[in-house]
């Protein structure tokens, strides 16, 4: 494990856009994605064309995006979405400055 910045990446099956209540309880999760500990940023990912949305997720260490993988695979699959697909990744640096990389 490394305690330099993390990114992690989901991606799963989106579901059919939604009403009112779907886009309350979409920001209402926002939110508690933006309290996660350890959390430096995150952006929203998705494909209506290929029915998949998911996440960049960067995180001050491994440490914190496991344990985040963790508890949101977990909420995912208590709202009954399968097929999560995660992945880690750290970053270079100097080359992400060149291309104003938001790090």
């Amino acid at each position: 494990m490394t305690d330099a910045p993390t990114l992690v990446i989901f991606d799963f099956p989106a579901r059919p856009p939604g009403g009112p209540e779907q886009a309350a309880a979409i920001r209402a999760l926002a939110e508690d994605i933006a309290a996660e500990p350890d959390l430096l940023w995150k952006i929203w990912t998705e494909s209506a064309e290929q029915k998949r949305a998911g996440g960049i997720y960067l995180f001050r260490s491994r440490a914190a995006a496991e344990a985040y993988h963790a508890k949101h695979a977990a909420r995912l699959g208590k709202a009954g979405i399968t097929g999560i697909e995660a992945t880690y990744r750290t970053y270079n640096a100097p080359l992400t400055a060149i291309t104003r990389g938001p790090v």
